[in-house]
């Protein structure tokens, strides 16, 4: 097959550092190329896929990611530059309502974003119209009455680049970006409740994020939790495999949590509340513990340290490894080129 990507426009493919669609398409670009198919990817300028790209334009340092103004040019001109595709599977939120774009090519879009929330709801709705919509998670799929979902496709990680930790940091981890939904608060009360150090490595692009970690995060900073800032990819793993546990209290419905199976894939529990698609991910007193309360977490973090690390590593290269989420994605492409386009 000749498959297109459309990548966002903000972020290199693969990202430097925070970006989980840049980093699930870069996986699926590969991917789909060592299976011998033809990949053309509309991506940001600096993207370092090797794969055939289509120029895009520059990347930004995060203060214009969600520009939907910028994300729309960005997809027209990648389906401009499609035309010789069999099949374009786009990764932004707007590329697929785009009027003119090729009728004759089926045309796949992945839901990144929460169908709770109404104004991407409704946009989807549109989408699903005409375009196989793809959920990333059975919560997230669930979340969306009215909307037609075509496939639910977990993430997937290339675990075989990703190094097994021994779990001898003598501290907690904490992967994520500075948000009110991903419970960091919560995490260092739970932390301290079980006392045990907390390291945090998270991104903080905007004004917004900059302000919750000056105004909420800061003050709660002291000699037993630490602010590492943003770490690349190789320090990540290096920061998850050295962990007791990850702790992910996650106070929204995300539609999928790449930190717990980047933490998975290094050998080392999830210590999570049990929202949205944390349930799927994590195996509670296998690979980790689901609950609600810091003082529950607490305790489900010292319990992870008696976890298997092997079975979370295996958890990882069974349920979500590239391999399963390439194959089930070409799956569904060859559905769809047997399929007639919709008007």
């Amino acid at each position: 097959m000749r498959i297109g990507l459309v990548a966002p426009p903000w972020i290199p493919v693969p990202p430097p550092a925070y970006g989980g669609t840049e980093a699930i398409v870069d996986t699926l670009a590969r991917g789909f190329a060592a299976a011998g198919h033809d990949v053309l990817l509309a991506a940001a300028s600096g993207s370092t896929c090797p794969v055939p790209k289509v120029p895009g334009p520059p990347a930004t340092d995060g203060s214009k990611i969600g520009d939907g103004l910028d994300e729309l040019r960005h997809s027209v001109f990648a389906f401009e530059a499609m035309e010789d595709v069999d099949v374009i599977h786009d990764h932004t939120l707007s590329g697929p309502l785009y009027r003119h774009r090729p009728g004759s090519i089926p045309i796949a879009a992945t839901a990144h974003l929460p169908f709770s929330d109404d104004n991407f709801s409704s946009i989807y709705r549109a989408m699903a119209a005409d375009t196989a919509l793809i959920a990333i998670s059975h919560h997230q799929a669930d979340s969306a009455p009215g909307i037609k979902i075509r496939k639910v496709i977990h993430h997937g990680i290339d675990t075989g680049s990703v190094p097994i930790g021994a779990g001898d940091g003598g501290y907690a981890s904490f992967l994520g970006r500075m948000h009110p939904g991903k419970g960091l608060p919560e995490a260092i009360e739970a932390a301290r409740l079980a006392q045990v150090p907390l390291r945090i490595a998270a991104k903080m692009y905007s004004a917004e994020e900059h302000e919750y970690y000056s105004t909420v995060v800061a003050p709660l900073l002291g000699p037993d939790v630490e602010y590492l800032g943003e770490l690349n990819s190789t320090e990540k793993f290096v920061f998850l495999g050295g962990s007791i546990a990850l702790i992910n209290p996650i106070q929204w419905s995300e539609p999928f949590g790449m930190a717990m199976i980047e933490a998975l894939a290094t050998g080392t529990p999830v210590v999570s509340t049990p929202r949205a698609s944390a349930p799927e991910i994590v195996s509670d007193g296998v690979t980790g513990y689901l609950r609600s309360t810091p003082a529950e977490l607490a305790k489900g973090l010292l319990a992870a340290a008696g976890l298997d690390r092997r079975e979370c590593r295996l958890a990882a290269e069974t349920y979500f490894s590239a391999a399963r989420m390439v194959s089930e994605h070409l799956a569904l492409y060859e559905e769809l080129l047997g399929e007639p386009t919709p008007a």
